[in-house]
């Protein structure tokens, strides 16, 4: 694919804005399962545990398919990677629509749809970014992925509106169809290799070679990057794979069970898909946030913030539970929906460079989801058994209390392989 190379506009800044429209309808797609919950439920006649059990599946096989999808775009770039996913998600998400059986949900949703998710999500977006952009990189990451934070802010009471007077089986199909042609549209037209592949530099890089030369910046040996077996041999490494864990328990407990936890207390549906509407809306500004904050402070006090104002919110939602109450948790805990995604990059890149960068944050998102779709099933469950969604959530506040511990301990500094094999 040949890139404009006389364009005033620099390229990635295209890359960008094809990376935020995905975002943007993906993000309604994948947020938009707490809002069938109930539906399913009473045409399907299914148990909430079965339904989030889908869910565990979907993330389960998603967050297995992060590894292989940090892989291949390590070794083959973007395009074909974004291409695939393409299919099996809109596939995925399309089939739901006509299915009879659990056995079918569990097929279309938790593996073709996880699938498909697996290389249009935002690691690997944040990943293709970060390539981009060696200047204003936690910025960049940041505006990409506000796209997942907006289209979750818009397309959710619009999907709540389909489901309401159409049925769910006509928002999923909708869906499929959307993310299908747009997806593909944008990669064939926009997205195509690194900038390492192409015919531009990463933006920043050339000013950076120009200072050397004007004797500006001291040139100096630059450590060598870390493979993902040295990276895992680093006490870093699992401090924030411990983190990431918990801070995917959360997300995914709260984006599957807020609407079904909220109409529970007597809330209306409209209400309860608004609230989660807004926590989209939230997760825009923290992720704008969260991004230059990395540039200028690092990313360790972005992310105990975090986890800070988790613990608050979960505390506040387990003593009290009226609409002001459940709007405020969605607002609070909006704001740390989605600042673990730009820092994640920008710190593992920090701290091990960015040569193996798709696997190693591939194996970290992993874990990410891996715990998010165990609480998201552990959450139906447990309502299952004991009729309350609080046992889980006092659970997952002293969960935030334990990230925001590890996060202290995490050593932000560039790792070499010396330390790595000591």
């Amino acid at each position: 694919m040949e890139y404009p190379r006389k364009s005033r506009l620099y390229y990635g800044w295209y890359v960008l804005a094809a990376s935020f429209v995905i975002l943007f309808f993906n993000s309604g797609a994948r947020y938009s399962f707490g809002v069938m919950f109930k539906p399913m439920v009473a045409d399907l006649g299914w148990s909430r545990g079965s339904i989030s059990l889908a869910f565990f599946l979907n993330m389960t096989v998603y967050a297995l398919s992060n590894i292989a999808v940090g892989r291949f775009y390590d070794r083959y770039g973007p395009k074909w990677v974004i291409i695939l996913s393409t299919l099996f998600i809109g596939a995925g998400y399309s089939l739901i629509s006509v299915i009879g059986s659990l056995w079918e949900f569990y097929l279309y949703y938790g593996f073709f749809a996880a699938i498909g998710m697996g290389g249009t999500s935002i690691p690997l977006l944040a990943v293709l970014i970060s390539r981009w952009f060696e200047k204003w990189r936690g910025l960049a990451i940041s505006l990409a992925l506000s796209g997942s934070c907006l289209g979750h802010f818009v397309m959710i009471p619009a999907i709540t509106f389909i489901t309401l007077h159409f049925g769910w089986r006509s928002s999923y199909l909708a869906m499929g169809l959307v993310m299908f042609i747009v997806n593909l549209s944008l990669v064939l037209l926009v997205i195509g290799r690194d900038p390492g592949s192409s015919s531009q530099d990463p933006l920043g890089k050339k000013e950076e070679e120009k200072l050397r030369d004007q004797g500006s910046v001291v040139k100096r040996s630059q450590p060598q990057d870390l493979s993902f077996v040295e990276a895992a041999r680093t006490p870093s490494f699992w401090l924030f794979a411990a983190v990431m864990f918990i801070c995917g328990s959360g997300d995914f407990l709260v984006s599957t069970h807020l609407i079904p936890f909220a109409t529970d207390q007597g809330i209306s549906p409209v209400a309860a898909g608004n609230m989660l509407a807004w926590l989209g809306f939230t997760s825009f500004v923290g992720v704008l946030l969260a991004g230059p904050a990395s540039d200028l402070v690092g990313n360790r006090i972005p992310l105990m913030l975090t986890f800070l104002l988790r613990v608050i919110s979960y505390i506040l939602i387990l003593k009290f539970r009226t609409v002001a109450s459940f709007y405020i948790f969605a607002l609070v805990f909006g704001l740390t929906f989605l600042t673990t995604a730009p820092l994640s990059t920008t710190l593992l890149g920090r701290i091990y460079g960015f040569s193996n960068i798709g696997l190693i944050s591939g194996f970290i998102n992993t874990l990410h989801h891996l715990g998010g779709g165990l609480w998201a099933y552990l959450g139906g469950w447990a309502f299952d058994r004991t009729g309350s969604y609080l046992p889980i959530f006092v659970v997952s506040a002293v969960l935030a209390s334990v990230a925001l511990i590890c996060t202290i301990f995490i050593s932000e500094r560039r790792h070499e392989r010396f330390q790595a094999s000591a």
